[in-house]
Order: structure tokens, then C-alpha cells, then sequence
């Protein structure tokens, strides 16, 4: 998990260009705002986007959400320009497009050198280039904390079909998992297409959840309560983490590798996980109380 744990349930893509939807998501049950400046934007609508994230960022108001800016790559001809004004707005994370090798992240770490030391890095895995170099990209020294699935643009990339159960993505998701945690980053999976469809929602964010994945991107407002839900421990969860904690701090228990903790095996890898979880409960119980 990461050093910092918080809530990253769920991740609301919002265009930067559209001040309603911006003022909006002040006030949405999400646990990060991305304010986009790329898919979501159109080319001639691209510099007022970037002065209005800017401004959106500065203005503040959006309450215990993290803000990221969604920029366009640096290889194309807003980039540079878009990460310049990130650097001057200092939002809680730069989401950069297109990751293909760890040099990218380097690149972008270094176009943020004197953005304020909270702003973060988050990188989209969208690419072919990008799954076969995870752990690399994964492990690059900079400011990186969070990936990010892209699986739109990575079915177009592969020639993918994009099936229910997502099986064409299993691997490149799990791989994706697996760096983020050997690395001590978060890790958010890819986006819902079908908005209406919220049965189908449902099961991939339980999917989502199953695999590792701290919490979804989404596109729209609709489907924050199950998101929400679905990457949220349960309650059962909580309390039996809670007493396997308690198991392993009693006295008597001082020493010992495995417990039985009602009725079920519990090893010092369960104790780890569950003070993983209570952490992760109680940063949302606080979250959502402030």
C-alpha cells in the first residue's frame, strides 16, 4: 500500500472545460476530482481547459477530494504547455497519458521539478509498451504515487475486444497490480463505458476489487455509489481484522506466527493485511466526516 493511505474509491473524470461540471464536483461523494485536459477535451477547447483547471485548482473549494490534472502527452503540441501550468496551479497529482517506457516518467518528472512538493505524479498504462515494462516503469525514482489502467486506449492498441468480464485485460491488470504494490504506489482501475448500464458497473468494480485495485476511474456522477461501495472494506472485513490485530497484540500471543482467530487461521501475513484494511476504513470514516 502506499506510505500515505487514503481513500481512492473512486476517481471522477471531469472536463476542465466545462465550469459547471467543475463546480459540480466540489460538491460529489468521490475521493479524487481528475480534471481533464486530454480524451475528454476537444483541440480547439484545449487552452481555455488548461486556464480553467489552473484557475479551478487555485481556487480550491473541493473540500477533503484530491484535484488532479489530466494532461495531454508531451509529445503532442499541448503538453509542455499543460504541465507548465500544472506546475503553477500545484494540484495534488499531474495524471500523465501514453506512458511507454520508465524514461517517460522520467520526462515528466522532470517537467515537474518546480511544481510544489506535494504534486504528485500519476501515469496512465494504456500502452503495449507500458505492460511489458510495469515493474520498470513501476520503480523509476520521481515523484510517481498512483498508476492508472487506461483500457480503452489499450483495447484499441491490441485490437481487443472489450468483453463484460474484461478477460483480454486480465493480465496486463494484474501485472499492473503487482508493480504498483512492489513499488509502495497506489494502483486505480480504468473506466466504465456503458454510463446506464449499472448492473454491469457493479460487478466490474467488484472485479476491480478482487484483483487489488485501490479504486475506479469514472466518467460519470451515476456511478459513484457503487464504486464507492464496492472498493469500501465491509463491515465483516473490519471486524475480523480487528480481531486478528487484537490476537496479535495480547501478551500471551507475544512471539507466535499463527493464531486461530474465531475459528479461522490466522497468520502474521493476515495481521499485516488486516492492519492494511482498519487503516484504510478508518481514512474513509474520516474522510467523510470532514
Amino acid at each position: 500500500m502506499p506510505t500515505q493511505i487514503r481513500p481512492r474509491r473512486t476517481a471522477l473524470y471531469m472536463p476542465a472545460s466545462n465550469v459547471r461540471a467543475v463546480e459540480k464536483a466540489r460538491t460529489l461523494h468521490c475521493d479524487v476530482v481528475i480534471l481533464d485536459l486530454e480524451d475528454a477535451v476537444l483541440p480547439d477547447a484545449k487552452e481555455t481547459a488548461r486556464a480553467a483547471a489552473a484557475a479551478a485548482v487555485k481556487a480550491g473549494g473541493f473540500g477533503r477530494r484530491e484535484v488532479v490534472i489530466r494532461v495531454n502527452s508531451l509529445d503532442s503540441i499541448w503538453g509542455a504547455h499543460d504541465l507548465a501550468a500544472a506546475v503553477g496551479a500545484g494540484p495534488d497529482a499531474v495524471l500523465v497519458p501514453k506512458i511507454r517506457s520508465p524514461g517517460d516518467i522520467a520526462a515528466y518528472d522532470q517537467a515537474l521539478a518546480d511544481a510544489p512538493p506535494h504534486t504528485r505524479l500519476w501515469a496512465m498504462i494504456e500502452t503495449p509498451q507500458a505492460v511489458l515494462a510495469i515493474d520498470a516503469i513501476a520503480g523509476v525514482p520521481s515523484r510517481l504515487e498512483a498508476l492508472v489502467m487506461g483500457i480503452n486506449d489499450l483495447a484499441k492498441e491490441i485490437g481487443a475486444r472489450q468483453t463484460p468480464d474484461r478477460t483480454p485485460f486480465h493480465a496486463a491488470m494484474t501485472l499492473t497490480v503487482i508493480a504498483a504494490r512492489a513499488n509502495g504506489l497506489a494502483v486505480l482501475d480504468g473506466v466504465h463505458n456503458e454510463i446506464d448500464d449499472l448492473a454491469a458497473l457493479e460487478a466490474v468494480c467488484r472485479q476491480g476489487a478482487d484483483f487489488g485495485f485501490d479504486g475506479k476511474t469514472l466518467i460519470h456522477p451515476s456511478h459513484l455509489g457503487i464504486c464507492n461501495a464496492a472498493f469500501s472494506p465491509t463491515e465483516s472485513e473490519v471486524t475480523w481484522s480487528r480481531a486478528v490485530i487484537a490476537a496479535f497484540d495480547a501478551p500471551e500471543n507475544a512471539g507466535k506466527g499463527a493464531l486461530r482467530v474465531d475459528g479461522r487461521l490466522a497468520e502474521l501475513l493476515h495481521r499485516d493485511r488486516a492492519r492494511t484494511l482498519v487503516a484504510i476504513a478508518d481514512a474513509i470514516v474520516a474522510a467523510e466526516a470532514g
